[in-house]
């Protein structure tokens, strides 16, 4: 239960400074190789790494160097905790592009999925809380099911 409450974690509260320095140990990728991307010292990096949060410019760095996108943390966190948008609302026209494509990561489903597999939380409470149309739930569990041989 621990692991999973590690995981439920990084979407819950977003910790990027923490995060980040778990993917560049991961990576392992030299700190004056980072140090000289960033041009700055290894005591700048370290600090960066017990920042809550940063600067996107930072953060779209650290994605580049890492060849990880840490935004995906922020738009998970965006589909598991915001609230619903008011159905009787009418919303303003918006000049920012608008995506269509589905923004569900293989590690959101299986945190998802592994949810509902733990007993945490049933799959009408997964539909309500999370707001996961009910066909997407039931088709993620029979595609992702694990494999009981």
């Amino acid at each position: 239960m621990d692991k999973k409450q590690k995981q439920n974690d990084n979407y819950k509260e977003v910790n990027i400074g923490k995060l980040i320095e778990k993917k560049w140990k991961e990576s392992e990728i030299d700190i004056i190789r980072v140090c000289a991307f960033f041009g700055c010292d290894e005591e700048e990096i370290k600090k960066s790494f017990l920042e809550k949060s940063m600067e996107s410019d930072a953060i779209l760095r650290w994605s580049k160097l890492l060849e990880y996108d840490f935004f995906r943390i922020y738009s998970q966190h965006l589909i598991l905790y915001a609230p619903a948008k008011g159905s009787g609302s009418i919303s303003p026209k918006v000049s920012l592009l608008e995506f269509r494509k589905n923004i569900y990561t293989k590690e959101l489903i299986e945190f998802i999925i592994e949810t509902i597999e733990t007993g945490e939380k049933t799959r009408l409470q997964v539909i309500e809380e999370y707001r996961i149309p009910k066909t997407t739930l039931y088709k993620w569990l029979v595609k992702y099911k694990k494999n009981e041989s």
